[in-house]
């Protein structure tokens, strides 16, 4: 009876020991992250980002679909600080509201990809054979396929809307997600404790979620956040060519293509739009580089 209390006693002892080790991994993650100072600069820059999306209401100066005619293609002065496009709508307060498409693409078709991609690539890596044959053979040819010249061909079959650009690309961009998570499961499956998981009865579902997708959840959310700025890329290709969010909904993309026809004239209209989009995709890849040196398992100190 003593031995059976004494370890009833250390249960919730065990529990309490096992917290102060995960916080102290997230600290020591934490503190790798820190180092790298434009993974910091680009961590800012994106809450700054996530900011000016929430509150564009408030931050823009005017509304981004109103237009003056009287202000067609002027330049950068002090009551509109970047000017104006061809039908006279303010550049400053299009390029705050695209701020939220951009966004919303990005993370909204990152999380599509990533979950169709994790759940694929699992599966291969953990079932094998004939299964992971066949998977295999539609990751790559996802992957050989020019990943622009399909999302033309989805978004011209689909019709160009916003949910069309972030359901398009989710489903295209997958395949490298897939192929990182297999290799890792691949690894995995074998290890004492996969083994020992399975000889208690556990189901392939809750060791996936359970043993394997843990894991490997450092290099998904690395692969995520290099992922975004690509997806930002693919969005603005769209909306540039007419086939992604459409007018006067302000996007990015879209903000260039209005320029294209007046950038001798007017450079400023695609200046803008130009270095926001260039920003935004450098800030994710330097938190993507600083999440993957904090996630390294290979780094101690």
């Amino acid at each position: 009876m003593a031995i059976t209390r004494q370890r009833t006693a250390a249960s919730p002892l065990d529990r309490t020991e096992a917290q102060p080790a995960r916080r102290s991994e997230l600290s020591r993650s934490w503190r790798r992250f820190r180092r790298y100072r434009p993974g910091l600069v680009g961590l800012g820059f994106i809450l700054l980002l996530v900011l000016v999306a929430i509150f564009a209401n408030l931050v823009a100066p005017y509304s981004p679909t109103d237009g003056n005619t009287r202000l067609r293609g002027d330049s950068p002065s002090r009551t509109y600080l970047l000017g104006n496009d061809p039908i006279g709508r303010d550049v400053l307060s299009r390029l705050i509201y695209g701020t939220r498409i951009a966004l919303i693409v990005g993370v909204g078709a990152t999380a599509i990809a990533a979950t169709i991609g994790v759940t694929i690539g699992a599966v291969a890596g953990y079932f094998g054979g004939k299964v992971d044959a066949g998977l295999s053979r539609v990751i790559d040819a996802l992957m050989a396929f020019p990943t622009l010249a399909l999302l033309i061909t989805l978004a011209a079959v689909l019709g160009p809307s916003l949910i069309t650009v972030v359901i398009a690309i989710g489903t295209t961009v997958w395949a490298s997600y897939a192929r990182i998570v297999r290799a890792d499961v691949l690894s995995l499956r074998e290890r004492d404790y996969i083994l020992a998981a399975r000889s208690i009865g556990a189901g392939p579902g809750r060791i996936m979620a359970r043993h394997m997708l843990p894991n490997v959840a450092g290099p998904i959310i690395v692969l995520a956040s290099l992922g975004v700025g690509n997806i930002i890329i693919l969005e603005s290709a769209l909306s540039f060519l007419g086939l992604g969010v459409q007018p006067p909904a302000p996007s990015w993309g879209g903000m260039l293509s209005d320029g294209r026809a007046y950038i001798r004239n007017y450079p400023h209209i695609a200046i803008a739009p130009g270095i926001a989009i260039t920003l935004t995709v450098l800030a994710f890849n330097l938190l993507g580089d600083g999440l993957r040196d904090a996630l390294d398992p290979r780094q101690r100190s």
